[in-house]
């Protein structure tokens, strides 16, 4: 009865929406809305044709589904899933129509895209060359994740006014521990990890010792293999590249140049006079001025619809289940943009009694969240390994939760960029006493029990309630550690040791025993065809499914989100970036919804930050 009042509930959504839609845009406006979501035609691709990779454009996990103010805006961004991105680099490599491949960051770059998933994205980019196809990156100012991937081009061109971003990493965490006593709403903890620092915004105006010590030795980690990277594609000296950070941060055109991190220097119509030389200008139009329609080309974005004979996709009864859990990790169904215990489950069941598919790799891209939810989806991930191999390929953050149910895997590949580890616990409570005592509130009580208001949050808990909190706590992070001791063949006093809450990066987490290779998402599908004895008589599913519009717009009627409740004026004017840094620091608190209060999470800012 249940889901037959929501499907019901969601074709009476589509329908009024679509009659909203009518009264509101018209003929016209349905029109355009007909031509977004419907089928287009496949793109011509002519001999001697560029390929260009827009780098200001989302590379996610799995492409997102636009509401409908996005898709009905002039200019709603391109976003690709990462796999497309990888299967349309190498198609293009194997296309004898194509015969370079540009990378553009004339629109600067995506400051979302995080390192790890660059990282697969650059492999993509080498295989590319080895075809014996050139790489040409322009840019008018190279920013860090941009320049990542440009550094490995045949030739890298900067504007004559550009710049150069090479100024290391860094983080600037937001504390709203002063604001809360400030407006007089109180918060309390209970932790296990001396380096479980998610709870520090809320309870301290600065980095704990612990806290900052870990930071220092993550960002070092991830910069030095950062160095290492582009010292590589631009045959310099990790060295040489950190003096230029220490000391000048961002490099004038001309100093790049000269320093070997750019080849040329030059005005972008210029460029496509250069980009003529490799045979890609129409011979009907004249090679003046700087149209760029007088060469053929075509968008990354727009040729992963072209289908390449020589090569097909592949086409195959026995699947590789690839499930992605991007987003924090939340209880009941969840929304599209988080971790659904629930919804997952279902999947991850439906996987089981799936015949046709013979294995599954889990892509994780989650800072953690609820630990109840964490075990549930890990519960379903040990059946499934009962009876087929289960790979855990880690995105750009897999921790705490989301390393909870990363030890359901058999294999777990990370990025040596990835954020991983965080093995710790904690609990928050927020109380509004000092804040109603401030507006006039009183509150009074009547009890049955000595503990009876024990989940209240209008009074500070006791220090009776909070030692009862803090067992819970200690008990759930017992058993984290069992899983982990369990699933990585460690000791558990061992496991204790490299705990703690501490997040790692990829490398130090295979050098202690938390991952087993260093790899992207391809490398761990691979690794899960072979375990599965398939050889090459295999291809890719993806879970979860789309959406159909019915479900989109009923999911986001039903859900309020808190991104909706931030929005002042304020993200329109001068300090709207500093804003907009606040609510995504803020958004996490929509995920607590753990029916213990006991949650598995990584620092705030690791999860916004997008590494």
């Amino acid at each position: 009865m249940k889901n037959f009042l929501q499907q019901i509930f969601a074709s009476l959504i589509g329908t009024l929406a679509a009659i909203a839609l009518s009264l509101t845009l018209g003929a016209s406006g349905l029109l355009l809305l007909v031509l977004l979501l419907g089928q287009q035609s496949e793109p011509l691709v002519e001999d001697k044709t560029m390929v260009v990779m827009d780098l200001s454009s989302s590379i996610q996990d799995t492409e997102p589904i636009l509401s409908l103010t996005e898709a009905l805006s002039r200019d709603p961004g391109v976003v690709m899933p990462l796999r497309s991105v990888l299967e349309t680099i190498r198609k293009a490599a194997q296309d004898d129509r194509i015969v370079a491949l540009v990378l553009d960051a004339r629109r600067g770059g995506n400051a979302f895209n995080g390192y790890a998933t660059l990282a697969d994205v650059r492999d993509a980019l080498s295989d590319f060359q080895k075809s014996g196809k050139k790489i040409i990156a322009y840019g008018v100012n190279w920013d860090e994740k941009s320049y990542y991937l440009a550094a490995i081009a045949d030739e890298v061109v900067i504007s004559p006014l550009g710049n150069l971003e090479l100024n290391g990493f860094g983080l600037q965490p937001v504390f709203f521990a002063g604001a809360l006593e400030k407006y007089g709403i109180g918060i309390q903890t209970v932790r296990v990890g001396n380096y479980k620092s998610a709870i520090e915004p809320f309870t301290r105006q600065d980095l704990s010792p612990e806290s900052r010590q870990q930071t220092e030795q993550l960002l070092g980690n991830l910069w030095s293999r950062y160095l290492g990277r582009l010292a590589q594609g631009r045959e310099l000296t990790p060295q040489s590249l950190q003096a230029i950070a220490d000391n000048r941060g961002l490099v004038l055109a001309s100093v790049a140049k000269q320093q070997g991190l750019i080849d040329k220097i030059a005005y972008w119509d210029e460029t496509l006079k250069t980009l003529e030389s490799l045979g890609v200008a129409k011979d009907s139009t004249p090679k003046e001025g700087d149209d760029p329609d007088r060469l053929r080309q075509i968008s990354l974005n727009s040729y992963r619809d072209v289908s390449v004979k020589a090569k097909p996709r592949r086409q195959s009864k026995n699947k590789i289940a690839l499930v992605y859990l991007s987003g924090a990790i939340v209880e009941g169904r969840g929304t599209l943009d988080n971790v659904g215990s629930e919804r997952f489950a279902l999947i991850l069941r439906g996987l089981l009694s799936d015949d046709q598919v013979k294995a599954i790799v889990l892509r994780i891209n989650s800072p953690g969240g609820s630990a109840t939810a964490s075990d549930t989806i890990l519960r379903e991930t040990q059946r499934l390994q009962a009876q087929k191999p289960v790979v855990v390929s880690m995105g750009n953050v897999a921790a705490s939760g989301g390393y909870w149910i990363a030890t359901g895997g058999q294999r777990l590949f990370a990025d040596p960029m990835t954020v991983t580890g965080s093995i710790g616990v904690f609990s928050l409570f927020f109380n509004l006493e000092k804040l109603g005592n401030n507006l006039g509130l009183t509150w009074d009580q009547v009890e049955t029990a000595k503990l009876s208001n024990l989940g209240s949050t209008i009074t500070p808990k006791s220090e009776v309630e909070l030692t009862i909190f803090q067992g819970a706590v200690n008990q759930v992070y017992d058993v984290f550690l069992d899983k982990v001791a369990k699933s990585r063949n460690l000791p558990k006093s061992k496991v204790a040791e490299i705990a703690q809450g501490r997040v790692w990066s990829g490398v130090d987490a295979q050098r202690l025993g938390l991952v087993d290779e260093l790899g992207g998402m391809e490398a761990a599908i691979t690794y899960a065809a072979q375990q599965a004895k398939l050889g090459d008589d295999w291809q890719v599913q993806e879970y979860p499914g789309k959406k159909s519009l019915e479900e989109v717009l009923a999911e986001r009627f039903l859900n309020t989100q808190l991104a909706t409740m931030l929005k002042p004026e304020a993200i329109d004017n001068g300090w709207g970036q500093p804003w907009k840094k606040i609510k995504r620091e803020l958004e996490p608190l929509q995920s607590f919804n753990d029916p213990q209060g006991v949650y598995s999470r990584s620092p705030l800012f690791w999860d916004s930050s997008n590494w």
